[in-house]
């Protein structure tokens, strides 16, 4: 892809060197919160599922506070006592595509913008309203973890297509989603980019997926909701313009929670992608939108215009990947730390530590450090662990400090 291809923010992203395109960090908006703050003024599961001594390096969400114009629109919504139903997308449609065509260069309809509770009530409608009974939904592990429940609870199977490994990097495996696709799929659940792992998946894969999608009339289902967290150097690409090209059926499923921690105010949009999944979507029960919170609303159309935090965002994540990598290198040589193209989540294989067969499990009981358990998105994960690496450096250095002792001890000999 030429300079010229490349969205507003991603020509000017590979126009600028790194080391001039980094903010001041004494001028930075975003600033990291001292562990012992988060804990007394937090309530989320991050910070009560165990106790105050284990460092929380799980569930996604940011330790950063939220941008300043979010808190005032909510300020401002509970104070006029604006916190009734909803029954449409409204303004956050506008917002936005705004932000999908200025970031991604994708041109997005409002006519077929939706909103749902979040980003899985999205996908289960989705599945529930597009889908024959007892659907089958291909999956791409290790994913997820919730894209097999939601199947469940729209009725279907599922079908799996694993990421394929070549060179230490993970990739959709495009022989397995046809074969799959040929065998009489109905939907494939795309992770883009893909949690637990983090790839943007490159345009060359996506038009290829959606090639196959149209071929075989398989319904697309994107996930994109760590999107807006793109590290600079990754070039993120919205599955519904390949598939647009492609003339494959496609619905985008997103929020402003990840980009912007806004996880709890319960707000997500459902995009179509084409004619067939936009008369799909529009026979969405009123429920849907109803059960959409009005704060969601207003912290989204606020978040989607807050670009300067979102990158600043950004770069601390970035520091804090390089930060990880080196500490792991340094410390932990046995861990091989899958680096994402997008977000604040690392996969960590942690096979060789010596640790048994649940090294997750060890790291929390006996180092005191909080991952996600590999095997939770599939069983190809077994063994491996994701991080959250959306915090403090000290955290960091300090969870990597515990594990290193935690292998050492394991490491020495039992005397008789």
């Amino acid at each position: 892809m030429s300079l010229a291809e490349l969205p507003a923010r991603e020509r000017h992203l590979h126009a600028v060197p790194a080391a001039e395109r980094k903010s001041d960090a004494a001028t930075r908006q975003v600033r990291t919160e001292p562990l012992e703050l988060l804990r007394s003024q937090r309530s989320s599961i991050k910070w009560t599922r165990y106790p105050d001594d284990v460092l929380p390096l799980f569930v996604a969400e940011m330790d950063y506070p939220l941008a300043r114009p979010i808190v005032d629109a909510l300020v401002r919504s509970v104070q006029a006592s604006d916190t009734g139903y909803i029954d449409g997308a409204g303004p956050i449609a506008t917002a936005f595509a705004d932000f999908a065509a200025e970031r991604w260069g994708w041109t997005v309809d409002e006519r077929r913008i939706h909103v749902a509770t979040d980003v899985s009530v999205g996908i289960v409608e989705t599945l529930r309203i597009a889908l024959p009974p007892r659907p089958r939904v291909v999956v791409a592990p290790p994913v997820y973890p919730p894209f097999f429940e939601l199947t469940e609870e729209a009725g279907g199977s599922i079908v799996e297509a694993p990421l394929a490994q070549l060179d230490g990097r993970w990739s959709l495996d495009l022989a397995a989603l046809e074969a799959a696709f040929a065998a009489g799929a109905d939907a494939f659940l795309l992770c883009n980019p893909h949690n637990p792992i983090g790839i943007a998946h490159d345009r060359a894969t996506l038009d290829a997926v959606a090639r196959l999608a149209a071929l075989y009339d398989v319904l697309v289902v994107s996930d994109e909701v760590h999107a807006p967290l793109a590290h600079s150097r990754a070039v993120f690409t919205p599955f519904a313009i390949p598939a647009a090209a492609a003339g494959a059926r496609a619905v985008t499923v997103t929020s402003a929670s990840k980009g912007w921690n806004l996880a709890g105010v319960k707000c997500a949009v459902v995009i179509a992608a084409d004619e067939r999944s936009a008369a799909d979507l529009a026979r969405f029960p009123e429920e849907v939108a109803c059960r959409t919170s009005i704060l969601g609303i207003q912290a989204g159309v606020t978040a989607f215009a807050c670009t300067d935090w979102l990158d600043e965002v950004v770069e601390l994540i970035e520091e804090n990947d390089a930060l990880l990598a080196d500490l792991l290198a340094q410390r932990l040589p046995a861990v091989t730390y899958h680096r994402p193209d997008a977000g604040y989540l690392g996969w960590l294989d942690l096979r060789d530590l010596g640790l048994g067969d649940q090294p997750f499990l060890r790291i929390l009981e006996e180092a005191r450090v909080a991952f996600n358990d590999g095997a939770a998105f599939g069983r190809q994960g077994a063994g491996f662990a994701r991080i959250n690496f959306a915090c403090a450096p000290d955290t960091l250095r300090e969870a990597v400090r515990r594990i290193a002792a935690l292998v050492a001890r394991a490491a020495q000999p039992v005397s008789s």
